[in-house]
């Protein structure tokens, strides 16, 4: 039977990309240079990758075209040879979880599923809308008196930085930030209000008004264009949103999991479980803040599938 007609993907190239990995297809689908050899917004190519996200991975079938990808099936491979697989991406890894798989379990695929009478192993995924629904807050107004407690106004670096490792760890410790692998026990005193848009909301003491939502799926370089797009629309009524850098992304993070399950306050949507910064991580390498883990990183600027989460400074 095959594998293409048990997904009855039809009108659709029927053949698997071998060569394409999730790294390529930024390439490929989202920079301008490679839009030159697609041919059409409608093309679609699948490849398969391993997702290493959870506490298991998952073999996974992807259809991608310009602008658009969608897990079609995942595919029940041997626990042992998804595991060889990732083990064998090294550091790597630790902090990019979506990964080309390897010669072992291509030849697995070709000989158990591509053409195999036996659908057993592959599992179809419908298209559902996932998405986090911003409700209520639960936080203080803007307009509600502040707490006599509240500590004094920080203001943290907002200007593109470039960190070593070494300096990333210090700046954490000085500001006291949540970590859960550099400072566990730190706690950075924030105080968000809510500023009644159902868009926004502001931390009191660092002065910072954040997208309570945020972007998805884009490199560093198309964040920019897209922070662009957003300021030259508004959104929330203002138009100087940028990227936070790595401190002020780290002031959000707090000790404990909330009920969506990341080290940040569930007003703020679970849809970017990590975000890019607005600073660099030498000698190369981009800095990232993950919510889910609750921790800072640094990865490739340029991985095919990213979020982020714009700020502003209020006057």
């Amino acid at each position: 039977m095959g594998l293409f007609n048990t997904l009855n993907l039809e009108g659709n190239p029927t053949t698997v990309d071998w060569e394409m990995t999730p790294e390529y297809s930024f390439g490929t689908f989202e920079s301008w240079g490679g839009r030159e050899r697609v041919r059409s917004s409608n093309e679609r190519i699948y490849y398969f990758f391993v997702d290493a996200w959870g506490e298991k991975p998952k073999l996974c079938l992807m259809e991608r075209g310009i602008k658009h990808a969608k897990v079609v099936a995942e595919i029940k491979a041997p626990a042992e040879i998804l595991d060889r697989c990732v083990q064998n991406q090294g550091k790597v890894a630790l902090f990019e979880r979506t990964h080309a798989i390897n010669e072992e379990l291509k030849q697995w695929l070709l000989d158990n599923i591509m053409e195999s009478d036996d659908t057993s192993r592959v599992i179809p995924l419908e298209e559902e809308d996932r998405r986090d629904r911003l409700g209520v807050t639960g936080l203080p107004g803007c307009d509600e008196p502040l707490p006599d407690d509240l500590p004094v106004r920080i203001v943290l670096p907002s200007a593109t930085l470039e960190l070593v490792e070494e300096e990333a760890d210090t700046m954490i410790k000085e500001y006291n930030f949540t970590d859960q692998k550099r400072n566990p026990a730190g706690l950075f005193r924030n105080y968000l209000v809510d500023n009644g848009d159902g868009l926004t909301v502001t931390d009191v003491v660092t002065g910072l008004m954040w997208q309570r939502g945020g972007l998805d799926i884009m490199s560093h370089r198309m964040l920019g264009k897209e922070i662009e797009k957003i300021n030259t629309q508004g959104f929330a009524g203002h138009n100087d949103w940028r990227m936070p850098t790595l401190p002020e992304a780290m002031s959000l993070l707090e000790q404990t999991l909330s009920r969506k399950n990341q080290y940040l306050h569930p007003a703020f949507s679970a849809d970017q479980p990590f975000i890019m910064v607005d600073s660099v991580r030498r000698p190369g390498g981009q800095w990232f803040v993950d919510y889910k883990q609750g921790t800072a990183y640094w990865s490739s600027g340029t991985i095919p599938g990213g979020f982020g989460r714009l700020c502003r400074r209020i006057t």
